[in-house]
C-alpha cells in the first residue's frame, strides 16, 4: 500500500492553529520547502511500497522531510523528534496544515523508513537538498566538485596482541612443575 498523502484543506478549524496563519512565511524552512520538489519524492519513494494488506506507511513528504531537516541540523532521531514537536516550522516543512502537539509516528518509524527505502532512494533525496540548495543560492554547483572525507573513525590494520602473544614462552607452565619460592 502506497502512502496517502495528506491534503491541504485551506480550511479553518476552531480548535486548532493553522501553521501558515502563526509562522513567517519568510523563514528558510518555509522558503525551502516551497522549493523543494516533493512529487519528485513522492513518485520516488512510492516504488519502495506494494498493495499488500498491512499497516499503512507513513506520508512520504513527513518522512523524507524528515530526513533532510535532520541531516540539515546535524540531529539524532531522537532530538529531530523532540524538536519537530515543539516547531511548527518543523511541522510545516514536513507537510503538516495544522500544529501538533504530538508525534503522529514513533520515532523508531524512521530508521525502518530509511532501511526500506534503501541507498539508491536515500541517494535521490539527497540529490534533490543538493539540487535546491543551489537554487536558493545556499550553495553553488563548484561547492560539489571536491568531497573531503574524514578518515579518523576508518579501520586501521592493527593486530592487537591477544593472550597467547604476550605470554613469554613456557608461561603456561608457571605452578606445573619447578620450585617454588625457592623451597
Amino acid at each position: 500500500m502506497k502512502p496517502q498523502e495528506p491534503i491541504k484543506t485551506g480550511q479553518s478549524d476552531m480548535f486548532r492553529s493553522r501553521l501558515d496563519q502563526i509562522i513567517h512565511m519568510g523563514h528558510e524552512k518555509v522558503v525551502l520547502a516551497d522549493r523543494i520538489d516533493w512529487q519528485f519524492l513522492f513518485d520516488t519513494f512510492g516504488e519502495a511500497y506494494t498493495d499488500r494488506p498491512g499497516h499503512p506507511p507513513l506520508p512520504t513528504r513527513l518522512m523524507a522531510g524528515l530526513q533532510i531537516l535532520k541531516y540539515a541540523d546535524d540531529l539524532s532521531d531522537e532530538e529531530l523528534c523532540a524538536r519537530w514537536v515543539e516547531n511548527p516550522y518543523y511541522q510545516y516543512f514536513c507537510g503538516e496544515e495544522f500544529f501538533r502537539h504530538a508525534l503522529p509516528f514513533d520515532r523508531s518509524s524512521m530508521t525502518r523508513w530509511r532501511q526500506r527505502q534503501g541507498e539508491e532512494r536515500l541517494q535521490a533525496l539527497l540529490q534533490e537538498s543538493l539540487a535546491v540548495a543551489v537554487k536558493v543560492g545556499a550553495a553553488k554547483p563548484r561547492d560539489f566538485t571536491q568531497a573531503i572525507v574524514d578518515t579518523t573513525v576508518a579501520e586501521k590494520n592493527i593486530a592487537f596482541p591477544t593472550r597467547c602473544q604476550a605470554d613469554p614462552p613456557g608461561a603456561g607452565a608457571f605452578g606445573q612443575a619447578g620450585p617454588r619460592g625457592g623451597h
